[in-house]
């Protein structure tokens, strides 16, 4: 049986492998959960079982058309239909956006949600990955992120906030500066579907901005949040035209009858539902401080509903994967296959404290000896138990990431960590906004951002690349490039000349009411020319599978694939209790 459990994760490269088959596979009953990110304390018991006696209507019968189901969830978040298109799962939104707004190119910081990358390299579009330095905890630096897709010329840009594996966040004012000096691009993707579990910053979201903006999109979940991953339904918001042009693709029913049920029973359980994000909040600060005590392991901070760890030096995610579930009867998230992690790192998602104490029991046993298998840990020096695949992860670690030497991202963009110029990584969780530009307008803190200032003539000096790694370089095989694959980053840099770019003025929508949506900010100052950015050296072949991404390599060069084929593997009772949409405040 326990072989039979474990090969389900080598079978499935892309995701773990869903509760019911590891129920099939084992004595019928599933482990404790701590992979799929759900909200454990809502639906409520009684609601589950409204549910249950209603489940022979609710299973017969067709459900009601998606602008219905639409037009009420929009009634209990106070949005305007037209800005709103619900989907069955935010995958099957992601894929829309994908096929009708992405069109060349996308932008994303790794790790993240693997469809982010998957997505659009199986629909042979370019990916410009930006990693996210563990040196920094994982936090994502806007401004060195906004430099490198200026100097990658991207199209579309995707933040996810928080950032799934690592809870990652972006503070409010931060994100909307940065979409302001997006405002060139084609579109920029806000995926907000972990923001409701966020307790940083009192509304967080950015709907509101997004309605007002012609080219920002704002992906939000209710599987997660609600704690119904089957049910599969999500929404985005964004302004009439962009929502209206996915909406117009989706099919009539795309949304099922449970999904209708719920929404319609949300209006009565609006405070069960706050309560139940408020008790996750306390559930993870609480976890985080019983997996901290355990030696050599470190837990990043984290505004999600779940906690990214790194085992300690010698630990190999897979063994100590498997050992849970077959030991321990515990379904953790080892996240070698993310692009941008590694095999020593684990995603653990909140759960109640009794679940927990079982969660870090089972750690000491498997991590450091006190079962009867010994430890996956070796002893200092001995290399027991060590695949030679973590021993080079951890080298690319320490010698371009991890240790703090000029990062990937650097590299990518042809500058150092602390060049001059460039800022800091900001600590741990919190947002950097970008750089302001010398201008007689005055910038504030509501007046959008403009991008970095260019140098005044000439090509700009960028600082000397970080010396290669001293370890062997590994040799993948050639990769053939396909018709429509994109042309391969040059050997030697080349100057790219960025044109001059002017946001675009953001006429506030019409169906908004003044009360819900605030006024368009100010406009930030005109954006100079960007400077030439020269193209770095990149490594020619593929990187192999489960390392970082380097030099903002494509997706498909990452995965080893062509690029083309896919990759392996209102007026209700409880008003006053419901969260608005930014998932946080109170509706007046």
């Amino acid at each position: 049986m326990a072989d039979n459990v474990t090969s389900l994760f080598r079978s499935n490269a892309a995701h773990s492998p869903s509760m019911a088959a590891l129920a099939r596979e084992s004595d019928g009953a599933g482990p404790v959960d701590f992979c799929i990110p759900c909200n454990p304390y809502f639906p409520t018991p009684a609601m589950f079982e409204d549910m249950a006696t209603r489940l022979r209507e609710i299973i017969t019968y067709y459900p009601s058309s998606a602008d219905t189901i639409t037009a009420e969830l929009c009634s209990l978040l106070q949005l305007p239909p037209q800005c709103v298109a619900m989907g069955n799962g935010s995958t099957e939104l992601i894929t829309w956006i994908d096929h009708l707004l992405v069109r060349e190119s996308l932008a994303v910081p790794v790790p993240t949600f693997g469809r982010w990358t998957d997505q659009p390299m199986e629909t042979g579009k370019r990916v410009d990955m930006f990693p996210l330095q563990e040196s920094g905890g994982f936090a994502l630096d806007l401004a060195q992120y906004a430099e490198f897709i200026r100097a990658r010329g991207t199209k579309v840009a995707v933040i996810c906030n928080p950032n799934n594996p690592d809870g990652g966040f972006l503070h409010k004012h931060a994100v909307v500066q940065f979409m302001d000096a997006m405002a060139d691009l084609d579109l920029v993707v806000i995926d907000e579907s972990f923001l409701e579990f966020a307790d940083a910053e009192v509304e967080p979201s950015v709907v509101q901005e997004a309605m007002l903006r012609p080219n920002v999109i704002v992906l939000r979940s209710l599987g997660k949040n609600f704690g119904l991953h089957g049910i599969r339904f999500g929404y985005l918001v964004a302004n009439p035209a962009l929502a209206g042009r996915v909406r117009s693709m989706l099919p009539k029913w795309n949304l099922n009858s449970f999904a209708e049920h719920v929404v319609f029973m949300l209006k009565e359980h609006g405070t069960e539902y706050q309560q139940s994000l408020h008790q996750v909040r306390r559930d993870r600060m609480d976890m985080s401080g019983q997996l901290s005590s355990l030696p050599g392991l470190t837990v990043y901070p984290s505004q999600g509903n779940f906690l990214f760890v790194r085992l300690p030096v010698g630990a190999e995610g897979t063994v100590v994967r498997d050992r849970m579930l077959t030991e321990h009867r515990l379904l953790v998230r080892e996240c070698g296959n993310k692009i941008g992690s590694s095999s020593r790192f684990l995603r653990l998602v909140v759960r109640p404290q009794v679940d927990v104490r079982r969660l870090v029991s089972g750690l000491e046993q498997v991590l450091y000896g006190t079962s009867r298998r010994g430890a996956a840990v070796p002893e200092q020096a001995t290399g027991t138990g060590y695949s030679s695949g973590t021993a080079a992860i951890d080298r690319l670690f320490s010698e371009t990431n991890g240790a703090g030497t000029q990062g990937l991202a650097a590299q990518a963009i042809g500058a150092g960590t602390g060049a001059p110029g460039l800022p800091a990584a900001p600590a741990a969780g919190i947002g950097m906004p970008l750089p302001a530009v010398p201008s007689p307008v005055p910038v504030g803190a509501d007046a959008g951002m403009p991008m970095p200032a260019a140098a005044s003539s000439g090509p700009q000096q960028m600082p000397q690349q970080a010396p290669p790694m001293q370890s062997p370089p590994m040799q993948p095989p050639p990769m053939q490039s396909p018709p429509m694959q994109s042309p391969p980053v040059p050997q030697q840099p080349v100057p790219q000349q960025m044109p001059q770019q002017m946001p675009q003025q953001m006429p506030q929508h019409p169906l908004a009411a003044p009360a819900q949506v605030p006024a368009p900010a100010p406009m930030p100052a005109p954006m100079p020319a960007a400077a030439s950015y020269p193209s770095p050296q990149m490594p020619t072949g593929p990187t192999p599978p489960g390392v970082p991404a380097r030099g903002g390599l494509t997706a498909a060069q990452v995965r080893g694939t062509d690029g083309l084929s896919q990759a392996p593997g209102a007026s209700w009772s409880g008003a006053q209790s419901w969260p608005e949409a930014a998932g946080m405040g109170q509706l007046s």
